[in-house]
């Protein structure tokens, strides 16, 4: 009896762990080590508009104009093998003032991976962004949002945050069925140093790409201003 006893309690034991460690690997505002960014405390109407994945040309064909004639400035978490496909997409975000971040190079989730494998993708990927032309610092948002203890220690290392979100639309299917819930839903969660994260790259996602002018409209008509992840972040460090 005692046996068996031991036995369960090892099973729940095992089990509570590995709801813990999802947890922790999910969370937007808690890591093991370094820092982590959902949104930045800042009564100023500012706001982060953030792209993960790709670059696709359908997508930066679109959004280029859009963005353009809003006078938004993005920014772009960019996948390193795609970007390696297309780097003349790079090239024209960063021509058009757009920011370029790193969103690893494979795109698999940074969960019980070495080191040494993380540190690869991270490289690959910033090489692929500096040779598309952009200077200043990279950013990184781990793919899924997914990180455990190996990538914030990576990270932390690096000197580098884990910039995550606090508005994500097209987690929700139901939002994300049409652009103008998409838009809803921005609107009515936004607050001051709201990090947005939409994607947009590919034809699955094509009703957050028809979001974009009715959100950048809606929030520009309530007074916000769009920055970069960079210009977000200085403005923390302002106060």
């Amino acid at each position: 009896m005692r046996r068996i006893y031991k036995f369960l309690l090892l099973i729940t034991l095992c089990i509570a762990l590995t709801i813990a460690a999802w947890q922790v690997s999910k969370a937007k505002t808690f890591q093991f080590f370094g820092d982590i960014v959902a949104r930045v405390d800042t009564d100023e109407k500012i706001v982060a508009l953030t792209f993960d994945d790709g670059p696709t040309l359908a997508a930066v064909d679109e959004l280029l104009p859009v963005l353009r004639n809003r006078g938004v400035n993005a920014t772009f978490f960019l996948i390193g093998n795609e970007l390696e496909r297309r780097p003349e997409l790079g090239r024209r975000l960063v021509a058009a003032g757009h920011e370029l971040a790193n969103h690893t190079y494979a795109h698999k989730r940074m969960m019980f991976k070495s080191p040494a494998f993380i540190e690869r993708e991270l490289q690959r990927t910033d090489d692929l962004i500096r040779s598309a032309g952009h200077s200043g610092a990279i950013h990184f948002r781990p793919p899924y949002g997914k990180k455990f203890i190996a990538l914030p220690f990576v990270l932390k290392q690096q000197h580098r945050k884990t910039i995550m979100w606090d508005i994500d639309p097209d987690s929700y299917a139901d939002v994300a069925a049409t652009g103008s819930d998409i838009v809803d839903h921005v609107v009515h969660r936004v607050r001051p140093g709201s990090i947005i994260l939409l994607h947009v790259m590919y034809p699955s996602r094509i009703t957050s790409r028809q979001a974009v002018p009715g959100i950048v409209d809606r929030l520009q008509s309530q007074g916000y201003r769009f920055v970069t992840v960079s210009e977000l972040l200085r403005s923390q460090a302002g106060d």
